[in-house]
């Protein structure tokens, strides 16, 4: 069974020993994890992972709380970035480095985090700058939407991108219907295994819009900490399950949706 971890945070302390854990990944059956970056340091350390390791693949992301300078990683495991994003610095790097990388993202909005009006209009704005580069770019967008739900899908509904993903996507029915609507891929992560949310979102989306992922080392299936990359296999069980097909059945598409999406 060919597996696959969209969404994967290898540069985290939290994977002590990257070797085993991209060991054991491969032993599991995965063969291509999606290394995300968050700022620039991060992007840097994707770059250097996807490098040493040919089935990470790097994603260069500006997360919305690090471009704002907002200083916040609750557990404490990636490397932070003082201050503001230069947004036009990082994204001439990442022009600069665009056939190496997998995609744009993790970028988005994040409301949770940044609860201020004015910052989340400041969100937004950087949000738009992002869109406008990667439309240009033409590359996929990997998105962060965390209670920013409504504002992400119209931004990007309104824009002329292609290949939109969301990451752990927690809108409401409608927002889900409405991104589905419009084409967009829906990451879902492991944590499925004890969340009703993303059950119903599986039953609602095609799976040809569906791929897998484990936001590792976080949103494990049952609860604990460090997550790992075999344990998407934990996704494509419950996908099946929802939408009573074989599992083997489940990984060759989302093993097609992969490819359709990164190439």
């Amino acid at each position: 069974m060919i597996l696959v971890d969209d969404h994967c945070h290898l540069m985290h302390k939290a994977y002590t020993d990257i070797d085993k854990v991209i060991d054991n990944a491969k032993k599991a059956g995965v063969k291509a994890i999606i290394c995300s970056g968050i700022n620039p340091p991060t992007n840097r350390e994707a770059l250097e992972i996807a490098k040493k390791y040919p089935m990470a693949r790097a994603s260069l992301g500006i997360y919305p709380v690090d471009a704002l300078g907002i200083e916040q990683d609750v557990e404490g495991g990636l490397t932070t970035h003082k201050g503001p994003i230069d947004l036009d610095k990082e994204f001439e790097f990442i022009k600069q480095n665009k056939e190496k990388i997998a995609a744009v993202g993790e970028v988005g909005l994040d409301y949770h985090w940044v609860k201020d009006l004015e910052l989340q209009k400041k969100e937004r704005e950087n949000f738009a700058r992002i869109i406008e580069f990667v439309e240009k770019l033409k590359k996929p967008i990997i998105v962060h939407t965390r209670k920013a739900e409504q504002d992400c899908i119209d931004m990007l509904t309104s824009s002329k991108l292609k290949n939109v993903i969301l990451h752990c996507f927690e809108g409401r029915k409608s927002l889900i219907k409405k991104a589905a609507d419009a084409g967009f891929i829906f990451s879902v992560p492991t944590s499925i295994a004890r969340s009703q949310h993303f059950q119903v979102l599986v039953e609602m989306v095609s799976i040809n819009q569906l791929t897998t992922e484990t936001d590792g080392p976080y949103l494990s299936p049952d609860g604990s900490f460090p997550n790992m990359p075999e344990n998407v296999k934990v996704v494509i069980d419950k996908i099946a399950q929802i939408k009573k097909f074989e599992p083997e059945e489940v990984a060759n598409n989302v093993w097609l949706n992969f490819q359709r999406i990164y190439g």
